[in-house]
């Protein structure tokens, strides 16, 4: 175990499922315990009771899951992400899982290309293979008793991940200076490389074989052509359907409704207007007007209007 990054002094998780033979799961843990030393303590865990377990986050410098000889434990992504949890930052996970060699039929069981993925969805980084090798008729036995699968293209494989060197969720203050190098003089440095990427001499003009484009090829016979005044004026109030002038008018609306309001004709209520201040009622906007013959078109001005 010493090759997998297991020392002296180190908190290490054993992950084990109903497929491991109780023998071997204890013969696992004494040799882990004899490298860790007396003063370190290894944990056991059943796979299906880790999420419940009492550890709190990076608890463990190494946790290894479906190592025991023989065993054939599946690992879901609840499983991976509970182990990541309980790593510390820069802690080392190795587990073995059985997976098709190419493709399968079997919704429990991944490919061989699919379990890196998984373990770096995790949050696991530099997932790598370590071993890659057929079943053991002890593990394909287990696979029928445990896993209810009896074909023969299932492999063994041995993967190794970290986590990285940060805890998921912390943050860090980056250090940027946004402030201008200068000389003693007070101006700033500027790169002349830099500079001269940004400079554009006469010489640069004089290249015989830079093509200028001309501007007037720009323009189609369309765009030559004179264009005619009226498209140029904007519509009137009238053309737009409008019954009022607008603010400002300068389609001559405003002017009309004007003289409009000007030449108006009361239309005489008692029929006696024509005949003079003495047959004429007392609010007649007629009133203080000579006589008049009837039909006589008669111009009222603005305080004979308001009056009335």
């Amino acid at each position: 175990m010493a090759e997998y990054g297991i020392s002296v002094g180190q908190r290490v998780a054993v992950v084990w499922d109903r497929s491991a033979r109780v023998e071997a799961l204890k013969d696992l843990v004494d040799k882990i315990q004899m490298l860790v030393g007396a003063g370190s303590r290894v944990s056991v865990e059943n796979i299906d009771q880790l999420s419940c377990s009492s550890h709190t986050e990076s608890s463990f410098d190494v946790v290894l899951s479906g190592m025991v000889p023989g065993s054939t434990t599946l690992h879901s992504a609840e499983v991976l992400a509970e182990i990541a949890r309980i790593l510390k930052p820069g802690g080392c996970v190795l587990l073995k899982e059985p997976v098709f060699a190419e493709t399968g039929n079997n919704n429990r069981i991944k490919t061989a290309a699919k379990l890196p993925t998984v373990l770096m969805l995790s949050g696991l980084v530099e997932v790598k293979e370590l071993q890659k090798e057929p079943l053991t008729p002890e593990e394909a036995q287990s696979v029928q008793e445990h896993l209810g699968y009896q074909g023969n293209d299932l492999v063994i494989v041995q993967m190794k991940g970290k986590k990285p060197n940060f805890e998921v969720g912390s943050s860090s203050q980056l250090k940027l200076s946004f402030a201008r190098k200068s000389t003693s003089g007070g101006k700033p440095i500027v790169d002349p490389s830099t500079a001269k990427l940004w400079t554009l001499s006469a010489n640069d003009m004089n290249d015989e074989g830079m093509d200028l484009l001309d501007s007037d090829d720009l323009l189609d016979s369309e765009d030559l052509k004179k264009p005619d005044p009226a498209s140029l004026k904007a519509p009137s109030c009238k053309e737009l359907g409008k019954k009022k002038a607008c603010k400002n008018c300068t389609c001559g609306l405003a002017e009309e409704l004007e003289e409009e309001k000007k030449s108006f004709q009361p239309k005489s209520a008692c029929g006696n207007c024509y005949l003079g201040d003495a047959f004429r009622c007392a609010s007649c906007p007629y009133m203080g007007m000579p006589a008049f013959k009837p039909g006589e078109k008669i111009l009222l001005n603005e305080d004979h209007l308001h009056d009335a």
